[in-house]
C-alpha cells in the first residue's frame, strides 16, 4: 500500500496540479494554471455542445471571437481576457473554422489598449454585411483568489445562446500578476514545508 501511495504522490509532487490550488495541499501539490489548456478546453466544450452544430471549413460563415471582459465592468478587459481570446481563436482555427476579426466601429465596443469586446446586448449593432454562424463572448469575475469564467456562443441572427460553459479556478501567482496583484505572504491556503520528506514518512 505504501509503495502504491508513493507511485501516486511522487509524480504529482514533481509536476504539480492546479486542482490542488486553494486547498491545504497547495503548498505541496499545487501547480501553475495552464491557460492554454483552459482555453482549449473551453473551445472544445463550446463546439461539442453547440445547438445547432457549428460548421467547420465554411469560410462564408466564420466565427467571431471577442475579448473576455470583466463581468463587473463590461467595458474593461485585461491581459487575462486577451490571452483567453487569443488561445481560443487559435484552437478554433486548428479545428478547421474560419475566424474573422471585426474591425467595424459600429459593430464593436472598442476601447484603446483593451481589445475588442462585445456582449449579447450589443449584437443588434453588428453590421448586416458581417455574416457569422456564431459569436464568442465571455466574462470573468474574481474575489480574492477565486475566479469565475463564463463563455458563450451566440447566434447573431436571433441573439440566442447556442452553447455555454462555466469554469471556476483558483488564481495562481501568474494569473494574479495579470491583474496587478500578488499572493500574500501569509496566504491561508498554503501549508508549511514538511519537517521531513514524504519518502522518510512512508518508509521510516
Amino acid at each position: 500500500m505504501k509503495i502504491l501511495l508513493l507511485f501516486l504522490l511522487v509524480p504529482l509532487s514533481l509536476s504539480g496540479c492546479s486542482k490542488f490550488n486553494g486547498t491545504k495541499l497547495e503548498g505541496v501539490l499545487g501547480g501553475e494554471q495552464n491557460l492554454v489548456s483552459l482555453s482549449y478546453d473551453i473551445t472544445k466544450k463550446l463546439e461539442e455542445t453547440a445547438v445547432p452544430r457549428l460548421m467547420p471549413r465554411n469560410p462564408d460563415q466564420p466565427l467571431l471571437v471577442t475579448t473576455f471582459v470583466d463581468n463587473n465592468d463590461l467595458t474593461q478587459t485585461s491581459r487575462f481576457g486577451r490571452i483567453l481570446q487569443e488561445h481560443i481563436t487559435s484552437r478554433f482555427v486548428q479545428f478547421g473554422y474560419t475566424v474573422k476579426e471585426l474591425k467595424l466601429r459600429d459593430s464593436l465596443l472598442i476601447q484603446p489598449k483593451s481589445g475588442e469586446t462585445m456582449l449579447s446586448r450589443d449584437l443588434n449593432l453588428i453590421s448586416p454585411s458581417v455574416s457569422a454562424q456564431a459569436i464568442l463572448v465571455g466574462t470573468y469575475s474574481y474575489t480574492n483568489r477565486t475566479m469565475y469564467i463564463s463563455a458563450r456562443l451566440i447566434n447573431p441572427a436571433n441573439s440566442t445562446i447556442i452553447s455555454s460553459v462555466d469554469y471556476r479556478l483558483v488564481m495562481d501567482q501568474n494569473v494574479m500578476a495579470m491583474f496587478g496583484q500578488k499572493m500574500a505572504d501569509n496566504e491561508q491556503y498554503t501549508i508549511d514545508k514538511p519537517r521531513e520528506s514524504l519518502i522518510d514518512k512512508i518508509f521510516y
